[in-house]
């Protein structure tokens, strides 16, 4: 029985395309064939997945040909190929493919287009079949789908079975490094198809869990070199507006979003894992990491969020672990010059949320000004992206409503409670001419246990679809569409 590799063309990981940018050929792997040789045990040749062509062990002597394959059940073969005579345009090497720990092995010959193998590393290669492997008859360079169907769609439940679970970790993960859940989702799913392209050259070295989030992570900076820091209003270096001011909108600028918490995985059985998802994923923070370059940004996420040791994100990045500690070094000292003061207010208990909302809720729903203003503490601040100004004080903060907010008095607006960002949050949707309520704005609150230190207001309305939530509520609902969280 026979041992074959399929061509190396096809999928293409993003290291073996990195490679072949800068100086390498790819090699054009045809096919091996050759016996079965096994041990005593009579065990089954290796099979499953080619991960190098001269790897990074250097081979015995020059004119060697090093090859390691994955197996189906994970243990790790490697062999070594010594140059025999070829004619016409290939070069074919004698490979012998040997199983850890046991005596047998599969020897053949390994077809390579010359010049394409120079003694570097190529990883994520050519696909050799699942045990049992499947005898190639016709031209080695042509092979058939029909016995590979079976096999490709097993490989697709298993990277599915294993990868889905990480969506929401990874979708945190992108946005923490973005601050937009539009620009997070999308990069999410260009990690799953990058994942799912090089899922047959992962070799188990890590966790799924991990070899995900490096890729999320090289796809963040990679779409980060074309798009700028998003920041908030306060985060554009002007001193607090004049309430009475006409508000200056900027809708070309890319604003901070929120995420909800159901999406990011802030919402979790466990309370410890809640408290920790919803502290990294607080706007405050979102807003401070959006000063980093994405380099310091993605170390910093890394080493203080995921708690990877800086030999893996070293790893992750490309660089050393002295260049990392570095760059976390610095990202710490800047996280700590443009963190708010209201980051470190101390958080209200359930209770006293509870009951700070509801009186919240009640000032806004009867447009009850002074109510409004008696909830906000000394230095409360107050923004409304895309609008540049930003107010401080509950002073301002209630000439801004009553100068600047179309409401016409109790009712005209009605607010219903989700959370964003780890935090309390607000849809508001205020009574236009035809008597319905529509969307108008998503508030998101950072609350201390007596009064609401910071509030930010997103006009974004493609932010309510992402909440689940409708563009008009019902003129007379039934009961509370959702209760105060």
């Amino acid at each position: 029985m026979g041992l074959c590799l399929g061509r190396l063309g096809g999928r293409r990981s993003g290291r073996v395309d990195r490679l072949t940018r800068s100086r390498l050929h790819k090699p054009e792997i045809t096919t091996i064939h050759g016996p079965r040789v096994t041990g005593a045990a009579g065990e089954p040749p290796p099979c499953g997945i080619l991960v190098s062509v001269n790897g990074t062990e250097s081979p015995p002597r020059r004119g060697h040909l090093r090859v390691r394959a994955q197996p189906h059940r994970g243990e790790v073969t490697s062999g070594y190929g010594e140059p025999s005579p070829a004619g016409g345009h290939l070069r074919v090497w004698r490979v012998k493919l040997l199983r850890d720990g046991s005596s047998g092995y599969t020897g053949g010959l390994l077809a390579v287009r010359p010049g394409s193998v120079g003694g570097r590393a190529y990883t994520e290669g050519g696909v050799v079949p699942r045990c049992p492997p499947r005898r190639v008859t016709g031209h080695p360079e042509r092979r058939t789908r029909r016995g590979t169907m079976g096999t490709d769609k097993a490989v697709k439940d298993d990277f599915l079975r294993q990868a889905a679970p990480y969506r929401r970790e990874l979708l945190a993960h992108c946005y923490r490094m973005l601050g937009s859940v539009h620009d997070a989702e999308d990069q999410v799913q260009e990690t799953y198809l990058r994942a799912w392209r090089s899922y047959e050259g992962f070799e188990g070295r890590s966790s799924v869990r991990t070899w995900l989030h490096r890729i999320a992570t090289r796809t963040c900076l990679t779409a980060l070199e074309s798009r700028g820091r998003r920041p908030l209003p306060t985060g554009l270096g002007e001193p607090s507006a004049d309430p009475y001011d006409t508000l200056v909108e900027r809708s070309e600028v890319p604003w901070l979003e929120p995420v909800p918490d159901a999406m990011a995985g802030a919402e979790h059985a466990d309370p410890a894992a809640i408290v920790t998802s919803r502290e990294s994923i607080r706007l405050a923070l979102i807003a401070a990491l959006q000063h980093l370059p994405p380099r310091h940004r993605a170390v910093l996420i890394l080493r203080d969020v995921l708690r990877w040791r800086a030999a893996e994100v070293a790893e992750a990045l490309g660089t050393t672990t002295t260049a990392v500690n570095s760059l976390l070094q610095r990202a710490r000292a800047r996280l700590d010059e443009v963190t708010p003061a209201q980051a470190e207010l101390a958080e209200p208990t359930s209770a006293e949320e509870r009951d700070l909302l509801a009186r919240y809720v009640r000032a806004f729903e009867e447009y009850d000004v002074s109510a409004i203003v008696e909830l906000l503490t000394a230095d409360a601040v107050w923004e409304m992206p895309p609008y540049t100004g930003w107010y401080q004080g509950p002073e301002d903060i209630g000439r801004l409503i009553g100068a600047q907010c179309p409401a016409d008095g109790p009712g005209a607006m009605r607010l219903v409670p989700v959370r964003a960002n780890g935090q309390p949050a607000f849809a508001v949707y205020m009574r236009a001419a035809d008597g319905a309520h529509h969307a108008f704005a998503l508030q998101v609150l950072t609350p201390t246990p007596t009064r609401v230190a910071h509030v930010v207001m997103f006009f974004d309305l493609r932010l309510f679809p992402m909440f689940g939530l409708p563009a008009v509520l019902p003129a007379a609902p039934a009961g509370p569409i959702a209760s105060v969280p």
